[in-house]
């Protein structure tokens, strides 16, 4: 009557792809996931969705917001406007509208010019120059070298300095790989936000026909049968069928885990045969592509926060190009990039390496409907196999065991949620581990994340380091 347009959610629940009924309700969490929710509320000033899925796993949610946090609000040697505008080049680079969403906020929250979200061109030559760091790590980081962080930090009066590139580094490491947990996820915008809501008329009775592009279906609808639907009766043996497929799938997978313990403990390949393995796989990796691989074009909205629209993933052997294989024994996280990143950036290293260990670690025992399960090894080759794809290698690793454990459709999902987060869709998510609880495939995208994180910040730590010595 006031001509008041009224906002309607456009989807139900945090994900796409979870049902609501199933992620953890606002009201009926426990006293771990009240803290975290209020943390979550008062550092980001919303009960994100990003939150709300994650929660899954309260641990690895409890270091990663400390991680966030510290990134972009304590002490650093970044200002904060310039955090939130990295932040939103990282994620434009994924077309990731929901995270460049929430960013443009708060750049602008934190007092960040308007006129730099026109486009990157916009935006003072200093962040421009590191247009180029951030297309490289987001699509192909194996490609950086020294030369490229001497330009940023030689650039007469637009220069970072080493501490800054660290931090920005940190940054876009972080949105790049955060946006393949939301595309990985299904994350839904929340409904304040572009894309979250729909505007509808008030309808008189509980029903109106706009309900039906909403998703919403009234309760009459669910009993309706309407004429050339799938008997009930086909439907119901159809999904049995389906289950008990999902189960030999569960079983087959434990089996496979059980022979190469057994195979572990009777022989151990030799180097050579190991090195032979890991080639293999990283070759055959390349030939792992989603069938929905169409290219997509970046709306004007996101893509003016980028350069070189055109620039994306390329598989690092193709077209004859031969990329080194970078070897762990080499530069390794743990005993090189570590100290590096806290020395340049006290604390941060430390939260990183928490947050990685606790998403490679973390388990609970259990695989689909088992109990008392060690997993380590099925975690193991899901890290290792995202690195190979990076062209990292673990000398100690038989690269032999991530082809019995991970099958086609689990490979395609892993390499497009790292690769191309943007091509993810919901029938990929669904056509993996069938049998499995949401819970675990969110896991499944926790290890991803930082596996991804991890292996671009070892060639962007690499190349620093190159240049300091």
């Amino acid at each position: 009557e006031l001509g008041i347009r009224i906002p309607r959610p456009l989807g139900h629940g945090p994900s796409r792809f979870i049902p609501e009924k199933e992620t953890v309700q606002v009201g009926n969490e426990d006293a771990m996931m009240h803290t975290l929710f209020a943390d979550s509320f008062a550092t980001l000033g919303r009960l994100d969705n990003v939150t709300l899925v994650m929660v899954f796993h309260p641990q690895y949610l409890e270091s990663f917001l400390k991680t966030q946090h510290y990134l972009l609000q304590m002490d650093g040697p970044l200002p904060l406007h310039y955090r939130h505008y990295i932040g939103i080049m990282a994620a434009a680079r994924h077309q990731c509208s929901y995270l460049v969403n929430l960013h443009v906020n708060d750049f602008l929250h934190v007092g960040g010019d308007p006129k730099w979200l026109n486009g990157l061109e916009n935006a003072p030559q200093k962040l421009q120059n590191l247009g180029e760091l951030n297309k490289m790590l987001a699509h192909r980081p194996w490609l950086i070298t020294k030369e490229h962080i001497e330009q940023l930090l030689k650039t007469e009066e637009n220069s970072w300095s080493l501490a800054e590139l660290i931090h920005a580094v940190v940054l876009l490491t972080h949105y790049h790989s955060l946006a393949s947990f939301t595309f990985g996820c299904g994350i839904s915008p929340e409904i304040d936000c572009e894309g979250g809501h729909t505007f509808r008329p008030p309808s008189v009775s509980n029903y109106c026909i706009c309900d039906i592009t909403n998703g919403y279906h009234g309760v009459d609808e669910i009993h309706a049968s309407p004429t050339g639907s799938i008997p009930v009766k086909v439907k119901r043996f159809s999904l049995l069928f389906k289950s008990t497929e999902s189960v030999c799938e569960v079983e087959a997978l434990m089996e496979k885990m059980k022979q190469l313990q057994e195979c572990r403990d009777e022989e151990e390949a030799s180097q050579e045969e190991m090195a032979t393995r890991f080639e293999r796989e990283k070759r055959e990796s390349m030939f792992v592509c989603s069938s929905e691989d169409e290219e997509s074009a970046p709306t004007r909205d996101v893509s003016r926060h980028f350069e070189d629209t055109s620039y994306g993933y390329k598989d690092f052997s193709r077209h004859g190009m031969h990329v080194p294989t970078f070897r762990v024994q080499d530069y390794s996280w743990e005993d090189h990039g570590y100290s590096l990143v806290n020395r340049l950036y006290p604390d941060v290293g430390q939260l990183l390496d928490e947050k990685f260990h606790i998403a490679y670690n973390l388990t609970y025992n259990t695989m689909a409907m088992h109990k008392d399960v060690d997993t380590s090894m099925l975690r193991r080759a899901i890290w290792n196999y995202i690195h190979c794809m990076f062209g990292i290698r673990y000398d100690d690793y038989d690269y032999g065991e991530i082809n019995q454990l991970l099958d086609r459709s689990f490979k395609v999902y892993i390499k497009t949620v790292v690769c191309t987060p943007e091509k993810t869709t919901k029938r990929m998510y669904d056509s993996f581990w069938r049998q499995f609880e949401h819970s675990e495939k969110v896991h499944v995208n926790l290890l991803l994340v930082e596996a991804r994180m991890q292996a671009e910040l070892l060639y962007a730590l690499r190349a620093i380091t190159r240049y300091m010595t």
